[in-house]
């Protein structure tokens, strides 16, 4: 099964109109769609919870449900718009909930990383007004899955230059389809 983690809070979106063409050619998905979720930053609270938990191995908890579908997935796209330099704050709000040791990683006795996750691959999706720089979103999000989410192929889909004084938008949203092979 492929998991659509939707961070595309717009309507008409340009990110998840790349997104979906990406979809119809990878088959059937499920949705999350990340605006809709009552994710919430972990405050003291959760985190003593958490930890609770995570000591007595209680996996199955309500609490883990995102992480343990994270886990599971075949594959992943992520539809995150390039915003401020980043993405949106609720996708570092995700990472924040679906980063647990022992769903989607554990640490070897050298303290490293080994990633737990079934996908094989994870599409990160996204567009940016001006020049898209992949090091505050794209980046992070490739170390994250291969170093500790143990997911060997990333890859970056984007339109970029959506705003600029006299841009198309629509085009290069096209064009972007085209030339990915999604048309």
């Amino acid at each position: 099964m492929t998991l659509l983690i939707n961070c595309c809070p717009r309507e008409k979106s340009r990110t998840e109109r790349l997104a979906r063409a990406l979809l119809r050619t990878l088959g059937e998905y499920e949705e999350l769609r990340l605006c809709d979720e009552p994710l919430h930053p972990l405050g003291r609270a959760d985190i003593e919870k958490r930890d609770k938990l995570l000591a007595e191995k209680k996996y199955d908890d309500e609490m883990f449900s995102y992480a343990r579908r994270f886990a599971a997935a075949d594959r992943i796209v992520i539809a995150a718009p390039f915003w401020d330099l980043s993405f949106p704050a609720q996708l570092k709000v995700y990472l924040e909930n679906i980063y647990v040791t022992g769903i989607v990683t554990k640490y070897s006795e050298a303290g490293k990383p080994v990633g737990l996750c079934r996908a094989d691959e994870l599409y990160y999706v996204t567009t940016s007004g001006g020049p898209f720089d992949g090091r505050f979103g794209y980046d992070y999000w490739k170390a994250i899955a291969q170093d500790c989410f143990g997911i060997p192929t990333v890859k970056l889909l984007k339109a970029e230059n959506l705003d600029i004084e006299g841009a198309d938008a629509e085009k290069i949203v096209d064009d972007a389809i085209r030339a990915y092979g999604l048309a």
